[in-house]
């Protein structure tokens, strides 16, 4: 891809503290228009990372550029940021909090007020215009940071564990939200460790672990380094049956449906059920498995990461 079709590009970023390096040689490169997903279990570097493509801390080691700048805080008024640690003044409405957010971006101070409104009716929060943040919930308070980092319409947006904290109503209200900035043809970087969102929203994605990328692509990039997993339902169940099936066959419990699940061959299940057929053990179910983004990323990062994320 060439250097002019991405927002954001980083090379060999490195981070230390002290002499731990939290950090360790990173690169990233996020295509305009786009919704990247950096993943990772806690601890992974992940919010270190973003602050460094953000400018807000300076790299030990290697060069970024954010929508052409070098100095990524060159570009500050076109970018909205949501960091994990959340904070707004609790004596503050909901409208002049995102208000608030937006002059800090340069935004005219009337015009981010009547945006506020409008995004929270949008929203589904329009009883919450002129509530103080200390009345909202956790989760509504929140949604109104959320709002407030995107209402100067940025050209690239930053939400570090944006899900964090949110009930399913709220995770959906920020789903519907991240979908609707990309339509608006803003670029959206997102980090999480929850695997679920990053399948369903981006368009690409990095996961990293202990400082370092361990994989960059599409979440069908991330499934295609597992194989498809079969599960087999015969008609006539009867002794015998695990001989004609792949070494790796186990059963499954009832509460699966029962039968064989098995790593699909390369060469397909065609051979397979051939003799299953002519051995008469019939097919009463069958169905062919998709590694999800989960399996993916257990197999890449490792399970004591996935633990440690948990």
């Amino acid at each position: 891809m060439h250097t002019e079709n991405w927002a954001l590009s980083a090379t060999g970023l490195v981070k230390r503290f002290g002499d731990r390096r939290v950090v360790d040689g990173i690169d990233l490169h996020v295509p305009q228009g786009s919704v990247y997903g950096v993943l990772g279990p806690n601890g992974a570097g992940k919010t270190t990372t973003l602050r460094m493509l953000l400018g807000i801390i300076e790299p030990d080691e290697g060069t970024r550029t954010l929508l052409g700048h070098v100095a990524p805080r060159d570009a500050s008024d076109r970018v909205g940021y949501l960091p994990e640690e959340r904070g707004l003044y609790p004596g503050m409405k909901s409208r002049e909090a995102i208000a608030f957010m937006g002059a800090l971006r340069g935004l005219d101070w009337s015009v981010g007020r009547k945006r506020a409104a409008t995004m929270l009716e949008e929203a589904g929060l329009g009883h919450a215009i002129d509530q103080k943040i200390r009345k909202l919930s956790k989760g509504m308070a929140q949604f109104v940071q959320l709002l407030g980092s995107v209402v100067n319409r940025p050209e690239f947006l930053v939400l570090d564990e944006p899900f964090s904290g949110l009930d399913p109503v709220n995770q959906e209200r920020l789903e519907a939200l991240i979908r609707a900035e990309r339509d608006r043809g803003a670029t959206i970087l997102f980090s999480t460790h929850v695997m679920a969102h990053a399948e369903r929203l981006c368009d690409r994605l990095a996961i990293i672990a202990g400082g370092k990328r361990r994989f960059e692509g599409t979440v069908d990039d991330a499934r295609a380094m597992l194989p498809m997993k079969a599960h087999y339902v015969p008609h006539h169940p009867a002794p015998g049956i695990a001989a004609l099936l792949p070494a790796d066959a186990e059963q499954a419990d009832a509460t699966r449906g029962g039968g064989w699940r098995f790593t699909l061959p390369p060469e397909g299940i065609e051979g397979i059920l051939v003799k299953l057929i002519d051995a008469g053990y019939g097919i009463s179910g069958l169905s062919i498995e998709r590694p999800g983004l989960h399996d993916a990323f257990v197999r890449i990062v490792g399970q004591q990461a996935l633990e440690q994320a948990a």
